[in-house]
């Protein structure tokens, strides 16, 4: 299973902070073997234990920025005495490893660990201890918490704690330990998989779970023309390694570790500080909630944004407006006398409603299945059109064609991720601009109502990323874009398959297509949300008439009918701290309809990973959705 390791070196192995990471990265490198889905490391440092982990590949974490950064503020703090670090290469085997709570290593009640392994008693000890923390969902919190504690009940002795909490635990464990107030290293396995090594005339204690490991640990070095012994841990048996001299002391894991006794030596108290930078970290405006990693964005000396600062409240048109758009269309007939864009998402379905029963018009439900309509949208539209008794009328791609499409250009994207190419995934939908177009050329109606535009909506970032900075003011319709905005879009999606020639690929003609129906083409519909307003709560309580469904692993209705949106959103999130949710939201405190406070609570729930849909759209487009999520969680974040 995982791969984890332990190094210490005292004052006179001779290692400055440069020639210790070094020792560190090749340990992980050669650890790897061992787990290649996350990679975590705590290091201690004379008043803290830093921790940092990330999803992905060691070697990949290895070459980051943000790695490089946390060595460089470790090198800034005062350095003394022996250096410490366990890490961990990640064999996932529950928990995802996208959230980087669920990685190691683990700090609970004192004790920061690595542990290889599985608890199979994990649920029943998180029952039968339940002030436990849970902020994860692995077993190596449970086993961390249960050392704190014992070792809390044993005068701080690392050796009773451990023992005791082993003696608790059901299947596999072996744990590398440091503690937030004691100068000690606690290495202990009940299976053996456990090795360690003292080289340079023992200034230095290394461990790993391999003897492999440590065997070509030790061929490099000053050390390895002496190479030191390297020596099993037996399964049963844990050392209590005194960090001043680095002398360990056997005990056995049976009973509660008593057997041969050794006192703790305590230290200063030592703060663990995790080094994950979260979007919580983010700076963002003191007015909305946009962060600083928002493409183009400033602040002034108040905090507040460019955003915010260039806002301008909407001005609907109007409904007295409305009914004079579509009065020329009105039949008295009983033939449909308008097409509606229908989605089967939130604003779709309140717009059908509306036009036909506020309205009074006949309509023509239109929806276009390019093959990322989920079954949700599917089943909200039959809930709609059979509740108000409004046609259907579905023009579907060819969506195996469709789906591999998205999976060639994401391949290409994953090997050079840029967010300003994110909008590709999504350019198969595009063509439903053409085939509105061709439906009322084939009926006869010449009223097609789109229920897309809404001001509060739009999600300029993603143009944005692309270095486009809208001209005109805010636009929530892509054929708004001035032409010079247009130029600038193709520019760079030119330079970018150029730069990528795993874009030009099969998807290209479909591509170019998407980007003419949706720029260049005069867009002459009917866009409802310019007229009426988009009130969140009367679209929410109006479709509860009807029991339109929402999505069980998302905290918000909208986008849940687009396949894509899960897998997209958590990319924004996870590189930039935020997402459409974000944009809409802040739009919303503008406006006066909410306030900040009540906003940041709804995005941090609504930001939630929702990896069920991610799994269903990876599977839906043929890629594998482990790799795809750690090649994510590598990009460098913008944070």
């Amino acid at each position: 299973m995982c791969g984890i390791f332990a190094i210490a070196a005292k004052p006179e192995a001779g290692l400055d902070g440069r020639g210790f990471r070094a020792l560190v990265d090749r340990l992980f490198l050669l650890s790897e073997t061992r787990g290649q889905e996350a990679a975590g490391l705590a290091v201690r440092t004379p008043k803290t234990i830093e921790i940092y982990k990330q999803a992905g590949r060691p070697s990949r974490m290895l070459k980051g920025p943000n790695y490089d950064a946390f060595w460089k503020d470790l090198a800034d703090s005062d350095a003394a005495g022996t250096q410490v670090a366990v890490g961990h290469a990640r064999l996932v085997t529950n928990g995802f490893q996208t959230l980087d709570a669920n990685n190691q290593p683990v700090f609970a009640e004192g004790v920061a660990g690595v542990h290889n392994g599985i608890i199979v008693n994990n649920g029943d000890l998180r029952a039968s201890h339940p002030d436990l923390p849970h902020r994860s969902d692995v077993d190596t919190e449970v086993l961390m918490g249960l050392v704190g504690r014992h070792r809390g009940t044993a005068q701080g002795d690392p050796k009773s704690g451990v023992a005791r909490a082993f003696a608790e635990i059901e299947g596999a464990a072996t744990v590398a330990l440091l503690f937030d107030d004691a100068d000690r290293l606690a290495l202990a396995t009940n299976t053996g998989t456990l090795y360690t090594a003292r080289p340079a005339a023992g200034a230095l204690l290394v461990a790993a779970s391999e003897r492999y490991i440590l065997e070509e640990f030790l061929k490099s070095g000053p050390w390895k023309e002496k190479a030191a012994e390297v020596v099993q841990v037996p399964a049963g048996t844990g050392l209590d390694v005194d960090l001043a001299s680095l002398d360990g002391n056997a005990f056995d894991l049976v009973g509660d570790g008593a057997s041969r006794p050794v006192a703790a030596t305590l230290g200063s108290r030592r703060d663990i500080v995790e080094r994950i930078r979260t979007p919580d970290d983010l700076r963002r405006c003191t007015r909305c909630l946009l962060p600083s990693t928002f493409p183009m964005i400033t602040f002034d000396a108040d905090g507040v944004c460019s955003k915010c600062a260039d806002y301008q409240k909407r001005t609907l048109l109007g409904r007295e407006a409305l009914e004079a758009a579509v009065a020329p269309h009105r039949r008295s007939n009983g033939r449909p006398d308008c097409i509606v864009a229908f989605s089967g998402g939130r604003d779709s379905s309140y717009g059908l409603h509306y036009v036909k029963e506020e309205l009074g018009l006949n309509p023509v439900a239109f929806t276009y299945d390019w093959g990322m309509v989920t079954d949700i949208a599917r089943r909200n539209q039959a809930r709609l059109t059979g509740a108000l008794g409004v046609e259907h009328a579905v023009r579907a791609a060819d969506i195996p064609t469709k789906r591999r499409y998205i999976r060639k250009n994401l391949e290409a994207w994953l090997k050079a991720p840029k967010l300003g190419m994110i909008p590709l995934f999504m350019a198969g939908d595009k063509q439903f601009y053409y085939y509105a177009r061709q439906l009322r050329k084939e009926t006869g109606i010449d009223l097609v109502i789109f229920c897309a535009g809404n001001a509060l909506e739009h999600t300029d970032f993603k143009t944005g990323f692309a270095g486009v900075r809208k001209e005109g003011g805010e636009k929530a319709i892509l054929t708004d874009l001035p032409l010079s905005n247009k130029l600038q879009l193709a520019a760079y999606y030119g330079a970018n398959y150029l730069a990528n020639p795993r874009y030009l690929n099969a998807s290209l003609f479909d591509s170019v297509w998407a980007f003419y129906e949706s720029y260049l083409v005069p867009d002459d519909f009917l866009y409802l949300y310019r007229y009426i307003d988009w009130d969140e709560r009367q679209i929410q309580q109006t479709l509860a008439q009807y029991n339109w469904e929402g999505a069980e692993d998302s905290a918000t209705t909208w986008r849940i009918g687009d396949g894509t949106a899960a897998f997209y959103n958590y990319v924004y999130h996870t590189v930039a701290g935020f997402t459409e949710n974000d944009t809409l939201r802040s739009n919303q405190i503008r406006e006066g309809l909410i306030d900040r406070e009540t906003a940041l609570a709804m995005v941090q729930e609504e930001n939630r990973p929702r990896f069920d849909a991610m799994q269903e759209y990876c599977q839906m487009v043929g890629v594998n959705f482990e790799e795809v999520l750690m090649t994510i969680n590598g990009i460098p974040r913008l944070y």
